[in-house]
């Protein structure tokens, strides 16, 4: 910085000051910006640069910098591996829980239906085929029945798994494509079901799909 200049500037503000009797304020707002006045400091342009002396050091911070960039982004991605596989085991479990409930669906319905017989006989003179009775349950066993959806959703929970393990070469997408068919084989368990603790399990499901749908934004 040229400090004759710099002086020089400061000693004109200070006496154009007393002189017009500005206020104090402006005087000092007039000296803060002696900096960007010409001959004070030197010129961006005019800077000398010396690429081939100074290209060691920058080469060694840039190589620093790039390293540390890249264990940053794999400790990141272990982390969010680690979210993506425990969201994985969860919608696991409650799954698990709908492949035991599975059978009691039917077994209950049936109950259900014989209860509501028995009142009908009871109430009313009404003559009813055991034949009947079974056809009504088989025809709500077969629209009711989920094993296959649930058969297809444990499949691609391994298949998840597999990815988020081994796969390396854009696995954001294929990520993405199971997150969808995931999504599709719950909302039919849970449309399928008629049954409300499958419900709760579904709702479980779908909530641990979204923080997943979340996560994989992230993913390349």
């Amino acid at each position: 910085m040229n400090t004759t200049a710099l002086k020089s500037y400061l000693e004109q503000i200070s006496q154009l000051g007393n002189e017009m009797k500005l206020d104090r304020g402006i005087v000092s707002s007039l000296m803060a910006q002696t900096v960007v006045l010409p001959g004070v400091a030197p010129e961006p342009g005019l800077a000398t640069l010396h690429a081939d002396e100074d290209w060691s050091a920058i080469e060694q911070t840039l190589e620093s910098a790039v390293a540390r960039f890249q264990e940053m982004r794999r400790d990141e991605g272990k982390r969010m591996a680690d979210e993506l596989l425990s969201l994985r085991d969860q919608i696991g479990r409650e799954l698990e829980q709908i492949r035991q409930r599975i059978p009691g669906v039917v077994v209950s319905y049936r109950d259900r239906l014989l209860d509501r017989v028995r009142t009908l006989l009871a109430e009313h003179v009404v003559e009813l085929k055991v034949e009947d009775l079974i056809k009504e349950v088989a025809v709500f066993a077969e629209r009711s029945d989920v094993a296959e959806e649930v058969v297809r959703l444990d499949s691609h929970l391994e298949q998840f798994r597999d990815v988020v393990l081994k796969e390396s070469d854009g696995p954001g997408r294929k990520l993405e494509f199971l997150v969808q068919e995931m999504g599709r084989e719950t909302n039919t368990i849970g449309s399928k079901a008629s049954d409300v603790a499958i419900s709760r399990h579904v709702v479980e499901i779908k909530a641990a799909l979204e923080k997943i749908r979340e996560l994989i934004q992230n993913v390349e």
